[in-house]
């Protein structure tokens, strides 16, 4: 079997096309909102438009909301990754993961699966476990996030299907090739009948050669109080911008969404555009202000706790490291 390169291994450089497109991507969404708020602002002027609505919004009602909301978030984020790690790679205590989980919103203000390696780094070098099988635990919590966002999207759908745009009925089908894939992900990874296919026994893969469907399904269960708690927070916050969201219809549009935050690219540019996309009816300027806020202030807070952090994950990471140079 062909081992992965070790993690400090030097990387081939991306190709220039895959640095330039999510900017390009994000250029084109920001342009084709900017077209749809000067139709509403008019004379008024765009900034002068989008500035009123700002102005508008009670923040401290706001930050009320999302604060907590967001540390919330970091400690289910972290649960996950314990569990994770915690089946497949090494014994670690919640309360040693949640400084470099927090530490890595950092880098994932630039690139979500950057921080994704950057844990993969520190566990590698703290706790002597292989790179590329953390980096499989990784891919095991990405593929059940997908799993669990197109199953509550599905679930969004049947609740609240007659306010949702009927291109939403789609979801009926992603959720159908959803379970069709995690059906072959369990019998490829788990069957007898697949036992010698190289492809399985890459380190990769390892997470999945080990995990069961009950794996799976603790991390949807253990993921799903974040996404109801956001339910309840962007249709509060929502109000906030003039924009009425019942709870009922934000379960049917908040998955879809949040499955375009994982499109890459800066200030979520891709879910904001989506927001105006899925309310044709309402005040492009209000959906676009407040998509951007609610986004990219996640963003920003995660970022401000993980710095909070990065000095004990640091000394962790380095005192580990200087403790194995003494040893050598």
């Amino acid at each position: 079997m062909t081992e992965a390169p070790a993690p400090d291994a030097p990387r081939p450089a991306r190709p220039v096309w895959q640095r330039v497109a999510p900017w390009v991507v994000t250029l084109a969404c920001f342009a084709w909102m900017y077209r749809r708020i000067a139709a509403v602002a008019g004379d008024v002027g765009v900034a002068t438009y989008v500035g009123s609505i700002f102005a508008s919004v009670d923040w401290l009602t706001w930050l009320a909301w999302m604060v907590p909301y967001s540390l919330f978030y970091l400690l289910i984020d972290t649960l996950v990754l314990w569990r994770t790690v915690n089946w497949f790679n090494a014994t670690i205590p919640y309360a040693s993961l949640l400084p470099i989980r927090a530490s890595t919103y950092i880098i994932s203000l630039l690139n979500e699966q950057v921080g994704k390696g950057a844990i993969a780094v520190y566990l590698n070098r703290t706790r002597d476990v292989p790179g590329w099988q953390v980096g499989s635990s990784m891919l095991f919590i990405m593929f059940c996030e997908a799993i669990y966002l197109i199953g509550w999207g599905f679930i969004g759908w049947n609740v609240a299907g007659d306010a949702l745009p009927r291109e939403l009925s789609a979801i009926r089908y992603a959720f159908a090739g959803a379970v069709i894939a995690l059906a072959g992900v369990l019998a490829f990874f788990r069957s007898e009948r697949f036992a010698r296919v190289p492809l399985r026994e890459r380190q990769l893969f390892h997470a999945f050669r080990q995990a069961r469907i009950g794996h799976y399904a603790t991390i949807v269960a253990f993921r799903s109080p974040a996404l109801l708690s956001a339910i309840l927070v962007y249709s509060q916050c929502a109000a906030l911008f003039g924009i009425e969201i019942p709870l009922r219809d934000m379960l049917g549009f908040l998955p879809l969404v949040f499955c375009a935050t994982l499109v890459p690219g800066p200030f979520r540019a891709v879910a904001i555009a989506l927001w105006i996309t899925l309310f044709p009816d309402q005040d492009p300027a209000k959906m676009t202000a407040f998509g951007f806020v609610q986004h990219n202030f996640f963003l920003v807070f995660n970022a401000a706790i993980g710095m909070l952090f990065v000095r004990r994950a640091n000394r962790e990471l380095y005192g580990e490291l200087s403790g194995g140079d003494e040893d050598a």
